[in-house]
């Protein structure tokens, strides 16, 4: 636990009080203190009193010391004042009050942490997810959203860091490192939010990471969580959001689960299954004879919706060129692209080639 959680405490009750406060750890050394000098500095002799005597204000070298509640190996502290006698003792008892309080909500605040990780990346069984719950008095069913933020490239812990401290002074809101490179932040929001509202908070995040810490970020949004033990599904969702996205919206940085459209159903294929439709879509000749001027002319005739006179347009080509390039494809293919369900066929197929090219290059 960092000493940070305390000083602050500590230097208003030395204001008040007038008197020098502090606290020491199960070992005596002291880690908070309105005398800086005092810092560093280990009262051994009374961390043993201390132990022996855990509810009970102990007197030891002219300081008087009180531990907070549940003093032991793991969260084992202790508040002192420099001096004795009645008076020592009551800024003592003050002291234990405010420290005591703010150690909770440490311990509190780490715990559910801990916990929502459990819940995110299946380390906890579906019926313990409500009894702990309710342990740690954490709301079950309040809208979640979760973001995964993935750095591209080596990991950099600054970036946990402006994450935590984005979010570091909301009870209902979550950062956790999952990995090196990937990590979550989940959002208490409200119930009518919009994927849009989330893409924009994403892009926030995604713009302030790159001009601070020049961190190059991708990041993937799951659906909204209803209730707490949809969060797994949620952040499994932002992370089919990212792979998708890798192979077909290798340009955005923020991809939003609800986005994918038929992307999202052609990633969960089987490879065997994607061949199989290849083959029987081109029976003719293969996809790949088709040359990248022809591929270039079938994605902007897709991109203007199949419209003739606005692709010949913007290809700066005569309509007439347009149309014979689009005959071409016809004989070579057998698809018409002026054909509504055989321009559909043609953009899956597409699609799932440009999938089994990325599983292929994974796999290398």
């Amino acid at each position: 636990m960092s000493s940070r959680i305390f000083q602050n405490i500590v230097d208003q009750l030395c204001e008040a009080s007038q008197a020098t406060i502090g606290m020491i750890d199960v070992e005596g050394t002291v880690i908070s203190c309105g005398d800086a000098a005092l810092i560093g500095e280990r009262f051994h002799e009374a961390a043993l009193q201390i132990a022996s005597l855990p509810e009970a204000i102990c007197v030891n070298g002219g300081m008087t010391f009180l531990p907070l509640k549940g003093w032991n190996p793991t969260y084992g502290f202790s508040a002192f004042v420099v001096g004795t006698g009645v008076q020592a003792e009551a800024f003592c008892r003050m002291a234990q009050v405010s420290l005591n309080s703010a150690k909770t909500y440490y311990e509190e605040k780490h715990d559910k942490t801990t916990f929502v990780k459990n819940i995110i990346t299946d380390n906890i069984l579906p019926g313990d997810i409500y009894i702990r719950a309710k342990e740690l008095h954490f709301q079950t069913d309040v809208p979640r959203a979760v973001f995964l933020v993935r750095q591209r490239g080596r990991g950099d812990v600054s970036v946990v860091e402006m994450l935590q401290n984005l979010y570091s002074d909301k009870q209902q809101d979550f950062v956790i490192n999952v990995n090196e490179t990937d990590i979550a932040i989940i959002r208490q929001v409200s119930t009518d939010i919009t994927g849009e509202e989330l893409t924009m908070m994403a892009k926030s995040i995604e713009e302030r990471l790159k001009t601070e810490l020049f961190a190059r970020t991708t990041i993937g949004i799951g659906t909204i969580s209803e209730h707490l033990r949809e969060l797994a599904d949620a952040y499994k969702e932002a992370q089919v959001a990212i792979e998708v996205g890798k192979v077909f919206d290798t340009e955005k940085t923020v991809i939003n689960y609800e986005s994918l459209g038929i992307g999202r159903l052609i990633y969960q294929l089987p490879t065997t299954l994607c061949e199989i439709f290849l083959s029987e879509v081109f029976k003719k000749n293969s996809i790949d004879s088709l040359d990248q001027e022809t591929l270039f002319t079938i994605n902007m005739f897709f991109e203007n919706s199949l419209n003739v006179s606005e692709t010949s347009r913007k290809l700066f080509v005569h309509r007439n060129t347009l149309v014979y390039r689009l005959e071409k494809i016809k004989k070579l293919t057998g698809l018409d692209l002026r054909e509504f369900d055989d321009a559909i066929i043609f953009k899956v197929a597409l699609m799932v080639k440009k999938y089994l090219a990325s599983r292929e290059n994974r796999m290398i």
